[in-house]
């Protein structure tokens, strides 16, 4: 069964703390919504903008919350392994179902070395382990070839989210791993793959829109696996147009949070420094889209509650 597994915004206070009330609205309104799971400290999630301490804040936050009605995967990625590891074994013994781990950034990694890196991570963690791939971030892709080796040699290894626009290098992956795993996990990152993802025999997708829809993510992920094509085609062709809301400017993350805004989530306005505030002008876009797709239930921006999205303080976030 294909599913849509939301990968959670962080809400935040203007000072760069975790806005615990935003947070648990959030996760009530993906429950109340329908998706298959929770994914805290993604990309999307800022994870690299927050300390330590705030990080374990939020992981605990969201399993409380949530408290088993939905699987809760962390996200526990940072460029210093230990930090990896221990972040990981604190989620795990928490109550995470899983973690996720995108391999170090900056410096260009070559096969062998992510396969070596993620070797002492399988060997370190004592639970389910996620591989992410995310080439744009990262600056290299994870070869098929090192998921099919990483795959056979360790059981905890369960799955990949593979954040690529189009669908080459995902199918690749199904086509490597899952004759020799069938239950090992490929999600596609974006949400406009996810039809294609389940057809090609993936999972599904790990993507940010549901944190805007996700009744309409869920609703496709049910049409998609009950094989109803032509309600799924029409699913298709919404998540289409939605996908304008990554393009209303970049880094897209403060989008997105202005747009879940918009359909009425109490997050507050502050997101990562550096990230640009969301202009007026901006504003009126993700409301017309929203608008045109039927999801601001006839409200202007104006009388949606629009607050201008600003930068947390840089010192307020760690």
């Amino acid at each position: 069964m294909a599913k849509y597994i939301t990968p959670a915004i962080t809400p935040l206070t203007p000072e760069g703390g975790i806005d615990e009330r935003g947070a648990a609205a959030l996760y009530e309104r993906l429950i109340a919504g329908g998706v298959d799971a929770v994914l805290v400290l993604g990309s999307i999630g800022e994870f690299f903008s927050l300390p330590m301490q705030q990080k374990r804040q939020l992981i605990s936050l969201a399993l409380h919350r949530i408290a088993g009605r939905l699987p809760v995967i962390a996200g526990t990625s940072d460029m210093l392994f230990e930090n990896v590891v221990e972040l990981s074994e604190f989620a795990l013994a928490e109550g995470a179902d899983a973690v996720i781990v995108v391999p170090p950034y900056y410096f260009r990694l070559e096969p062998e070395q992510i396969e070596a890196y993620y070797d002492a991570l399988a060997a370190r963690i004592h639970g389910r382990i996620y591989l992410y791939n995310f080439p744009d971030r990262t600056g290299y892709s994870i070869p098929a070839e090192t998921v099919r080796r990483l795959a056979l040699r360790h059981g905890n290894i369960v799955g990949c989210k593979d954040t690529i626009a189009g669908m080459d290098h995902t199918r690749e992956l199904i086509k490597a791993v899952k004759p020799l795993r069938p239950e090992f996990e490929i999600y596609s990152g974006f949400d406009d793959n996810f039809a294609h993802n389940a057809l090609c025999g993936g999972d599904g997708c790990i993507a940010g829109l549901s944190n805007v829809a996700p009744e309409v993510c869920s609703r496709w992920a049910r049409a998609v696996n009950a094989g109803d094509w032509s309600e799924a085609a029409a699913i298709q062709q919404r998540i289409d147009r939605l996908m304008d809301i990554y393009t209303v400017g970049s880094p897209f993350i403060p989008f997105i949070k202005r747009a879940a805004a918009l359909r009425g989530l109490p997050v507050g306005d502050a997101v990562s420094f550096p990230f640009p505030a969301v202009t007026e002008a901006q504003t009126q876009a993700l409301a017309d889209i929203l608008s045109r797709e039927g999801l601001l239930g006839g409200r202007s921006a104006t009388a949606a509650g629009v607050w201008t999205v600003t930068p947390a303080s840089p010192g307020g976030n760690g």
